[in-house]
């Protein structure tokens, strides 16, 4: 009973994913010479009443401001000990066995504590390639976060002065 009900689902299943395709064609009489049996491949699109580009809006971007350094935290998985690190910008910190240097530590313009980012490049001992390199961003450490098994990484705020 179970099998017989599986089956006709699996039937079902390959039925709708069959005729999407086709139902999405749509005919096109200038196009009977039999190449693409008479279906047009291409969608049409109903551009009436839009202007070149009268419609776009410019959304104003807002500006950072570089700071002089950042405040990370770093955390040992496997002993749950959480260092902060306070780095001037182009300085490199030891966390453990992992070498953190910061490139540099943005800020919205007028708002220092408000969302930082910050370019990291983190070493492991004994690699030569960085094991993380990049943007992290202080509201979302998840975003670009860094991947090690023992080792955590993140941004809390740029330092000014």
């Amino acid at each position: 009973m179970m099998r017989a009900i599986g089956a006709r689902l699996a039937a079902l299943a390959a039925a709708v994913a069959l005729a999407g395709p086709a139902a999405a064609q749509q005919l096109d009489p200038e196009n009977s010479d039999g190449d693409h049996g008479g279906f047009s491949l291409t969608p049409e699109l109903d551009l009436e009443g839009v202007d070149e580009l009268g419609d776009v809006q410019d959304v104003e971007q807002p500006q950072a401001a570089a700071a002089e350094g950042a405040v990370l935290r770093g955390l040992d998985r496997l002993s749950g000990d959480l260092s902060d690190l306070e780095l001037s910008t182009g300085e490199t910190r030891r966390f453990k066995r992992i070498a953190v240097t910061l490139g540099e530590c943005r800020f919205p313009a007028g708002n220092p504590s408000g969302d930082a980012y910050a370019y990291l490049v983190i070493r492991a001992d004994g690699e030569e390639r960085p094991i993380f390199e990049g943007w992290m961003i202080a509201s979302s450490p998840a975003l670009n976060a860094l991947d090690h098994p023992r080792y955590d990484v993140w941004v809390l705020r740029c330092r000014t002065s």
